[in-house]
Order: C-alpha cells, then sequence, then structure tokens
C-alpha cells in the first residue's frame, strides 16, 4: 500500500477496487478517514512503515524507516513514538488523547471508537523529569472524571518503558 507524505500527514488514497485503507482503518482502527483519503499520523505511518505494511512517499521518493525516525526525533515524537508502538505490539488500540490533556486513549484489544469506551488514558513522562503533585494529582483527577485509568509510561534514556497503573482511591 502507498501512503504520501505531506506536512506531517500520510495519506492513502481510496482508489475503487482496493478496500485495503478502509480494512485498516475499520479492523485495525488506523488513522481518519477524510474524503477519498485514510488520513495518518506520523507516528501511526512510521509504525505501519516498520512492520512492512505501508510504502511512503515525500515528493515521489520513497522513504525509509531511518528518515521517519529522524523526523520524530527532530520533533521530539521518538519517545511517543516508542511508547506507541510498544502498546501497538502488545494488541491495544491506540487513538489520540489530546482532549483528555494525555498522549494516548487506549481501548483492550478487540475494542476501539463507536465500539465503546476507552479504558485508560496514557500519560508519558520521561524518568528524570521532575512532575509536581499538583501536575500529578490533575492526571489522576482527569482520567477517574471521564471514567478511565491512568497508564503512567516512564521512559528512560535508553526508550525503556516502565508502566505504572493509577487509579483514584478514595480513603
Amino acid at each position: 500500500m502507498r501512503g504520501n507524505l505531506s506536512n506531517e500527514i500520510v495519506s492513502i488514497k481510496i482508489e475503487e477496487g482496493s478496500k485495503r485503507p478502509i480494512a485498516l482503518h475499520e479492523k485495525s482502527k488506523f488513522g481518519k478517514i477524510e474524503a477519498d483519503a485514510l488520513n495518518l499520523s506520523l507516528i501511526e505511518a512510521c509504525y505501519l512503515l516498520e512492520k512492512g505494511r505501508l510504502n511512503i512517499y515525500e515528493d515521489d521518493v520513497e522513504c525509509t524507516v531511518g528518515y521517519l525516525i529522524d523526523m520524530l526525533k527532530e520533533k521530539e515524537l521518538y519517545s511517543k513514538y516508542v511508547v506507541f508502538r510498544d502498546l501497538k505490539d502488545r494488541g491495544y488500540v491506540i487513538k489520540t488523547g489530546f482532549k483528555y490533556g494525555s498522549e494516548f486513549r487506549l481501548y483492550n484489544r478487540g475494542g476501539g471508537p463507536g465500539e465503546g469506551h476507552s479504558d485508560y488514558l496514557v500519560k508519558i513522562i520521561f524518568e528524570n523529569y521532575d512532575i509536581s503533585a499538583l501536575d500529578f494529582a490533575s492526571y489522576v483527577r482527569v482520567s477517574h472524571g471521564v471514567n478511565k485509568k491512568l497508564l503512567l509510561a516512564i521512559v528512560d534514556e535508553d526508550f525503556d518503558i516502565t508502566y505504572y497503573n493509577v487509579e483514584w482511591t478514595r480513603p
């Protein structure tokens, strides 16, 4: 399948006779269908390229995984990509969590938008980042307020990830 990179979005044209982009969206919940294309974020596209499920071109020049990873690093999105890749490899459906002040919404395997609510909000924090108690409490409060669990993804300098499931508890 061919995707075209422009302005940090990879578009896969939906053509007659080819239902692969639609199946990628409906079955695996990648991207957004807009008009006659499936639009993927840079993170989703890099994941699919790395897995050999997509070829990406920018101005008719084929992009390598290294090129997209360099682009993610330049835009300070690489840690987000590492967490996305790890959770996707574990079988979760991942959508943006921007509306909730987190990086991702996470659906259990087999779920997804339109099939129920997400189960988790994923907040990514670097291991050496100082987080205030008020910021931490606000992450927990928001997730509890929307009936979700908070999954903290702590990324170290080697890009290894440790997850903490944080839930609101009433004494």
